[in-house]
This record gives structure tokens, C-alpha cells and sequence, in this order.
């Protein structure tokens, strides 16, 4: 019985040394956020793009971004839209929108407010190995002699 007796009290005194361990860490403050607030323009004439898709992703110390835990946010119809709590440090964004180039850049978070503005540009034409190649704009001079 006195065994028994001397194991309970050890058992209450570890759980008791334990349960002020934890209480008396240090807790750390929260770490910075940033709000971060978006405006998404046409390049050609500065109009607004509205329903634009903004894809945000950390980024690691090897510029590797992370696989999961991405936010898309979407714009509005004055080509803004903002999300408050994105924590400091690389941010890789992504902008798409139907009809536009896609936009890719990384930023640096580190000030508790920030915008970005992204100007989106129209689609370029394309270029195949199949068809022929675009026809100089000049041509070629018939008594020029080539330089080696």
C-alpha cells in the first residue's frame, strides 16, 4: 500500500511540474501580417479588370513555392480586391483573366500595408515551326555584299 501511495504522489507531482512547465513558457507574439490590397488594369488603356484571378503562394529561402496552402482571391468590378493577414516574407503572385497574358512576379511582404497593381496584357500572336516564318519588315538590299 505504501508503494502505491508513494507512486500517486509522484504520479500528482510530475503532472503538477509538468502543468507549470507549460504555463510558464514564454508565449511569443503574434507574428506580422500585412494587408495586401490588389488593383488589376487592361496595359493599353488603364481600365479595370473585373472577375481576374489572383493566386498567391509562399515562397521558401530556395524559391521553391510551397504545394498547398494557396488563396485565390477573385476582383471586383473596379479590378480591386485585398485579403488582411498575409504573414511577412516571399509571396509568389499569379494573375489570370480570360482574354489576357497571364502575370507571374514575386513580391517581398514586409510592411503591415501594401498594394500591388498589375497591368495585364493582351495575347501576342504565336508563332509556329510548321507554318512560315514572318517576312522581314525591310528587304534585303539585292547589291549589298554579306559580311562575313
Amino acid at each position: 500500500m505504501a508503494i502505491v501511495m508513494k507512486t500517486r504522489f509522484l504520479f500528482i507531482g510530475l503532472c503538477v511540474l509538468f502543468t507549470v512547465a507549460c504555463f510558464a513558457r514564454e508565449k511569443k507574439p503574434p507574428a506580422p501580417t500585412c494587408n495586401l490590397s490588389f488593383v488589376v488594369v487592361r496595359d493599353y488603356n488603364g481600365k479595370p479588370v473585373h472577375n481576374a484571378a489572383i493566386v498567391l503562394h509562399a515562397v521558401g529561402s530556395n524559391d521553391k513555392q510551397a504545394r498547398s496552402g494557396g488563396l485565390e482571391l477573385k476582383t471586383n468590378a473596379e479590378g480591386t480586391t485585398n485579403f488582411d493577414g498575409i504573414p511577412y516574407g516571399k509571396l509568389r503572385v499569379q494573375v489570370l483573366a480570360q482574354g489576357f497574358q497571364t502575370f507571374g512576379e514575386d513580391y517581398d511582404v514586409q510592411q503591415p500595408e501594401m498594394q500591388i497593381t498589375v497591368k495585364l496584357k493582351r495575347p501576342e500572336g504565336q508563332f509556329s515551326i510548321y507554318t512560315d516564318p514572318p517576312k522581314p519588315d525591310t528587304p534585303a538590299q539585292p547589291n549589298s555584299n554579306p559580311r562575313p
